[in-house]
């Protein structure tokens, strides 16, 4: 029987007591959403806001009207009495905030992207490897119920190999002055592309054009080479009509699209594919054959993907467990986008992710003689347990295919459809 690889653990500094005392910085776009999480968890106390701009915080007291209120970052760290700070500000702001906080002995959690720069990166997780802090990143997806399935049916290989994966997130701003739609938008998708892949890009190319602000690209296509002739493309942009946030994962015997806008049926499983005939002695011969089956949906339980990033990271300091978006998940990314913005630079040309890091290896190797950087898992560690689906047509049942019968997944049939193989 295969021996089960334990969890890394977090070296603890002192006994941790079982209410945790979390402060949040950044009460614009995305810091109310966290606050709201935190303040409903159990053995959470949400003791402290904190944000440059007073009118955020009376209106976020106003909501909740026992949390405390402060403009001064300092205070929070060091007089508040907090175990940990979640930071959702600015990009430009993550690195000083974060090192400020993992200074003071916090628990920290950033908002993607990690940083400005992968070298921000590794520092911060040299500063929590030293003092034995959990460090981790706001890849919220990575908790989705919906992404968790799709990782799930990929493993158990019923869709085959994977051939390429397209993602598109679309809509109406929100512009920023900073960063590019690339850094802003276009880190959910490289994490949901790295968690189902498994593997980290060979090369990036990225294009993009600039229309409303000067320097600032708001319309991005990437393009990214996996090994074995894989390969994934995103597409962002701050100009589109419509909120689109739309995967498709194809792959050899079946193909997966994955709509997180969708209220219900978020995945489809088509059983559709492509077959080369393998033998034939003239041209006239040669030919595809189309496969057109059945529309599968899996039954996906409702359930907010930052509740569960925000138990995880509280689950992590407990227990002193690596979470799944830990710094080193963060440094990845961060030097995937730091590759991509070089592209943009040159017009669009490949760049070697390998090649720009001069030797420093990713995902499970040595980064500048840390040994502290593990695999990709399969998995979170202790998340919500699989839940069961159903099957059905209407009120009848329906039972899929023998091989998708092995994941123990029931699935919703959408459609039915013959399948015919074309010349």
């Amino acid at each position: 029987m295969p021996q089960v690889k334990k969890p890394n653990r977090i070296r603890k500094n002192k006994p941790m007591s079982n209410e945790l005392k979390i402060g949040v910085v950044g009460c614009g776009y995305w810091g109310p959403n966290l606050v709201r999480n935190f303040r409903s968890l159990p053995n959470c106390n949400l003791k402290m806001i904190c944000d440059l701009s007073e009118k955020r915080l009376a209106h976020l007291k106003s909501v909740y009207p026992e949390v405390q209120g402060t403009t001064d970052y300092r205070h929070m760290l060091n007089g508040a009495g907090l175990d940990a700070v979640v930071i959702a500000t600015a990009v430009s702001t993550h690195f000083p905030m974060a090192r400020a906080s993992l200074l003071a002995g916090k628990h920290t959690m950033i908002e993607k992207p990690m940083a400005g720069s992968s070298a921000e990166c590794e520092e911060l997780i040299a500063i929590a490897k030293k003092k034995g802090l959990v460090l981790m990143i706001g890849h919220t997806f990575l908790y989705s119920p919906a992404v968790r399935k799709i990782k799930e049916i990929v493993n158990h290989g019923d869709i085959g190999e994977i051939r390429y994966i397209s993602a598109r997130r679309l809509n109406l701003g929100l512009f920023q002055k900073d960063i590019n739609v690339a850094w802003d938008l276009s880190p959910h998708d490289i994490s949901i592309v790295l968690y189902i892949m498994g593997e980290q890009p060979v090369t990036i190319n990225c294009c993009g054009s600039t229309h409303v602000n000067a320097n600032v690209e708001d319309v991005t296509s990437m393009y990214m080479t996996f090994p074995n002739q894989k390969s994934a493309m995103i597409h962002s942009s701050w100009l589109d009509p419509r909120k689109i946030r739309e995967m498709t994962i194809v792959g050899s015997k079946r193909m997966i699209v994955y709509d997180d806008v969708a209220p219900l049926e978020k995945i489809r499983i088509f059983d559709s594919r492509v077959d080369r005939l393998p033998h034939y002695d003239t041209f006239a011969e040669f030919h595809y054959a189309y496969h057109y089956g059945d529309v599968y949906s899996p039954y996906i339980r409702q359930e907010e993907p930052l509740k569960t990033e925000c138990q995880h990271f509280l689950d992590c300091i407990r227990q002193g467990m690596t979470p799944l978006s830990d710094g080193n998940q963060g440094l990845e990314l961060v030097r995937i986008l730091e590759a991509s913005s070089e592209s943009l630079k040159q017009g669009g040309a490949p760049m070697n992710l390998a090649a720009r890091l001069n030797g420093n290896k990713l995902n499970g190797h040595k980064l500048n003689g840390d040994k502290w950087s593990r695999p990709f898992p399969a998995r979170p560690t202790r998340l919500a347990p699989a839940v069961r689906s159903t099957v059905r047509v209407g009120v009848k049942k329906y039972a899929p295919p023998a091989d998708l019968k092995r994941t123990g997944i029931n699935f919703r049939v959408k459609k039915q459809t013959d399948v015919r193989p074309r010349a």
